[in-house]
């Protein structure tokens, strides 16, 4: 018998730590376990085990991320129908309340020392529609964005200018050559101030308003392609279930497969339908209120400027000094008008929105036609009578704009009615899907499990 030589082994260095023992127990149980698993897999019922575990983990993460993309989508289609998109519209009528009210204030410091009831009733509606919606505004929005930020700008500015334009009226009614100029600073702060603010506001909100369409109508490229992937493995499963056994169908997998058959369509479908429902609603609807907006707030600015050309009576001038710098101003407001009216007449797609686009068109043409007579009248010395084609009742400018205004106002309904329709079937093809989607999953994955149990009893 051989024995191994006697060699000294090298003790530790002082101070080092005892060398751990070796646990051989816990080493073989856990190489025992996993040679266990390694030989159950490579036998029939071991495979079925994997297949079931695996079917039934997919159908899972298909529902999961189905879930959980579809609720971003929904919440994003929800957002444009229920926040953005009115956010967007309350901005543009701050702009077309504050513009308006500047334009009542010009008209009725024009009418004299005894302002016209209805002109005053005007401008403190404007004002009060103003300061609402500017509260409404500031509680859906955070402070520290740029909206937020706007809207500060404005409740600060705006009592500015009504003051301004008290002191206006104070000294139009005393007769006092003061109150021409308080007006000319109010419209000054006006156009210099309050109107900035609301367009960056309503620029703010339609940009937030985009982000959220766009969110919406982003496919699910990751629920699709996982709902591809595990209706590809359910019926490759079938396939081997029937090459193994000759039974055509097996009824868990079965249902397994129609489920989540049933959720892949519906996620397709349900996304495809709100795509097309949000941009129809982007296409026909905010595209034209965008314009119609635009249009309306270079007819009120024309208004005021057309108004203020007989106020200040040729004191305010160009830079070059050749020019009255309100009459340019109008002028420059009225194209811009025609443009977007234009714009608005192509992009109308029925007769509803169409034909109110081409009445406020036969309007701003008539429109251009009196201010251009009681310009003619103004510049022979007839003030008078240049007031009356401005501010009269029949056949004056005045009423041009009224019509171009109300034609503007039938056309912002409409388009706002069908931008809400469109919006609302968009977000009610997405109801629903996320927590259908969860409840399929479990059907497929209970399906899967039921059907390779099904299988593994026949080996019991």
């Amino acid at each position: 018998m051989t024995h191994p030589p006697n060699v000294l082994l090298p003790s530790p260095p002082p101070g080092a730590p005892p060398p751990s023992a070796p646990s051989p127990a816990r080493r073989a149980a856990w190489a025992e376990g996993l040679e266990r698993l390694r030989a159950g897999a490579t036998t029939e019922p071991g495979r079925l085990r994997v297949v079931g575990a695996a079917l039934a983990l997919l159908a899972l993460l298909f529902g999961a991320v189905t879930a959980w993309e579809a609720a971003d989508r929904f919440s994003a289609a929800d957002n444009v129908v229920s926040h953005s998109q009115p956010l967007s519209a309350d901005a543009a009528d701050i702009y077309r309340s504050l513009a308006d009210a500047d334009t009542a204030a010009a008209s009725g410091f024009l009418a004299g020392a005894q302002e016209p009831a209805d002109v005053q009733k005007r401008y403190q509606q404007d004002i009060r529609t103003a300061s609402r919606l500017l509260v409404k505004a500031a509680t859906n929005t955070d402070s520290s964005t740029d909206s937020g930020r706007q809207i500060a700008t404005l409740n600060e500015e705006l009592p500015r200018y009504t003051g301004l334009i008290e002191r206006a009226r104070a000294n139009n009614r005393q007769g006092l050559p003061l109150g021409g100029a308080y007006l000319r600073y109010a419209n000054q702060q006006m156009a210099d101030e309050l109107l900035p603010a609301a367009e960056k506001l309503y620029a703010a909100e339609t940009g937030r308003l985009a982000r959220d369409s766009d969110d919406a109508r982003l496919w699910p490229y990751v629920s699709l392609a996982l709902g591809a992937l595990a209706f590809a493995v359910l019926l490759r499963a079938q396939r081997r279930d029937y090459l193994r056994t000759n039974r055509v169908f097996n009824h868990g997998l079965l249902a397994a497969t129609a489920a989540a058959t049933v959720l892949l369509l519906w996620l397709a479908v349900g996304q495809t339908v709100a795509r097309t429902e949000l941009n129809n609603a982007q296409a026909h609807g905010q595209k034209s209120l965008n314009v119609l907006n635009d249009a309306r707030i270079n007819s009120l600015k024309a208004r005021a400027n057309e108004n203020l050309t007989l106020v200040a009576r040729g004191a305010v001038l160009t830079a070059d000094g050749r020019n009255d710098q309100y009459e340019t101003d109008y002028n420059t407001g009225m194209d811009k008008l025609s443009s977007a009216l234009g714009e608005a007449e192509k992009l109308a797609d029925d007769s509803a929105g169409g034909k109110p686009v081409a009445d406020a068109i036969a309007s701003v043409a008539q429109w251009r036609e009196r201010h251009k007579s009681a310009r003619t009248t103004d510049q022979e010395g007839d003030y008078e009578g240049a007031l009356a084609k401005v501010i009269g009742g029949k056949d004056s400018t005045g009423q041009s704009f009224d019509q171009v205004d109300a034609a503007l106002g039938a056309a912002l309904a409409q388009e706002q009615k069908e931008f809400t329709r469109s919006a609302s079937a968009g977000r009610g093809a997405l109801t629903g899907l996320a927590i259908g989607a969860g409840l399929l999953a479990v059907v497929a994955a209970v399906g899967a499990i039921l059907g390779i149990g099904r299988r593994l009893s026949e080996y019991r």
